[in-house]
C-alpha cells in the first residue's frame, strides 16, 4: 500500500464573477511511478472534474504543464510524486495570465517576446525550392540545437525575480533564443543589430543573477552561460567601435 498523499491546489476562475481565489485539498494514495499528471488526471477523474490544469505531450517536450510544484516551478509531468514530501502544494506560475486554476496562458507571453526579439531567421536570400541544402559544420549545428531544446513552457520566467517586478523584463528565455540567432549563419543580422533589442535594462543588464532560471529549466539550458556570453560580445564590441577596430 502506498503512501496517502495531501494536494492543497490552488481554484481560480476569473472568468466566474462568484468565484475567489483560495486552494482546495485532495487526497490520493501514491502509485508506483506516479507522477504530477497522474495524479491530478486522477483527481479530476474521481474527485472534481471542474480541476483545470494543462497538459499535452505527457514527455516533457511541449511544456504546457508546467506549475509552482512546493514553490519552484516545474513541469508535472517531469515530477514523480515519491520525489515530494507527503503533503504537496500546486500553484499556477506567476507573470502570466490566468486562465483557471493552474492553467495559465504562456502562449500569449512568448509570442509577444517572439516577435519583440524577432525570432526567425533574417536573410535577403530568396527561397529556391531546387536549390541544395545549405551545409552547416556539425559543432556547430550541434551547439545551435542544444539552445533549441527550450520548450517554452515558462519555468525560467516564472522564476525570475526581476520577471516578477517587471513586464517589460524579457528574461532568460528571450537571451536564449537571441544567442541561438547570433551562432545562426544564416541570419544576417549583425551583433549591433541584436544588442539594439537586448543590450538593454530589459534584457541582459535587467538580470539580478539570481540564477533561478536556469535552476529551474527542466531541459538544463545553459541560459546564464549565455546571459554571460552576450555581455561579453556586447562590451567587446563597444571597445572595438571606441578604438574604431575591426
Amino acid at each position: 500500500m502506498g503512501r496517502r498523499l495531501k494536494f492543497n491546489i490552488f481554484r481560480y476562475n476569473p472568468q466566474d464573477t462568484d468565484s475567489r481565489p483560495h486552494t482546495d485539498t485532495f487526497s490520493l494514495e501514491e502509485t508506483d511511478s506516479m507522477t504530477l499528471f497522474i495524479a491530478l488526471t486522477k483527481i479530476r477523474e474521481e474527485h472534481d472534474p471542474s480541476l483545470q490544469f494543462d497538459f499535452c505531450c505527457r514527455a516533457g517536450i511541449c511544456g504546457s504543464c508546467a506549475m509552482v510544484i512546493n514553490g519552484r516551478p516545474g513541469l508535472a509531468c517531469k515530477t514523480l510524486t515519491k520525489e515530494l514530501p507527503d503533503e504537496i502544494t500546486l500553484m499556477p506560475l506567476p507573470v502570466f495570465k490566468l486562465i483557471g486554476d493552474l492553467s495559465v496562458d504562456t502562449g500569449t507571453w512568448f509570442r509577444a517576446t517572439n516577435e519583440k526579439i524577432g525570432s526567425w531567421i533574417h536573410t535577403n536570400a530568396e527561397y529556391d525550392p531546387d536549390a541544395h541544402e545549405e551545409k552547416m559544420d556539425n559543432a556547430l549545428a550541434e551547439e545551435i540545437y542544444e539552445l533549441e531544446r527550450c520548450v517554452e513552457c515558462g519555468c525560467c520566467v516564472a522564476a525570475c525575480g526581476t520577471a516578477n517586478m517587471r513586464e517589460d523584463f524579457l528574461g532568460a528565455v528571450a537571451v536564449n533564443r537571441i544567442a541561438r540567432f547570433m551562432l545562426d549563419p544564416r541570419d544576417k543580422r549583425k551583433d549591433r543589430d541584436y544588442f539594439e533589442v537586448i543590450g538593454t535594462d530589459e534584457g541582459i543588464f535587467g538580470c539580478m543573477g539570481l540564477l533561478a532560471c536556469e535552476d529551474v529549466c527542466p531541459k538544463e539550458l545553459p541560459l546564464q552561460d549565455q546571459l554571460g556570453i552576450i555581455r561579453r560580445k556586447m562590451g567587446w564590441t563597444a571597445v572595438k567601435q571606441l578604438f574604431r577596430l575591426k
